[in-house]
């Protein structure tokens, strides 16, 4: 099984929370908005756990995860 990611991304000021199994792709697929965090690799069910978990959070507590989290993109 592919390994899934979780990923946080930005266009237009706004943000877009997803998971997929191939993130250049899904990127592509929102119009290569900029990469801002990543988690992985995921299981499915911990990707969309966290999918759902992260979704509930305010801007402002997403901000915090990209500034502060290990995920920041290399």
């Amino acid at each position: 099984m592919a390994p899934w990611f979780l990923y946080i991304c930005e266009k237009n000021a706004r943000f877009y929370v997803g998971i997929t199994t191939d993130l250049g792709n899904r990127l592509r697929q929102h119009g290569d908005p900029e990469l801002l965090y990543q988690e992985g690799p995921l299981t499915r069910a911990e990707a969309v756990q966290r999918e759902r978990q992260i979704k509930g959070w305010s801007r402002e507590k997403k901000l915090k995860l990209i500034a502060n989290g290990p995920g920041k993109p290399k």
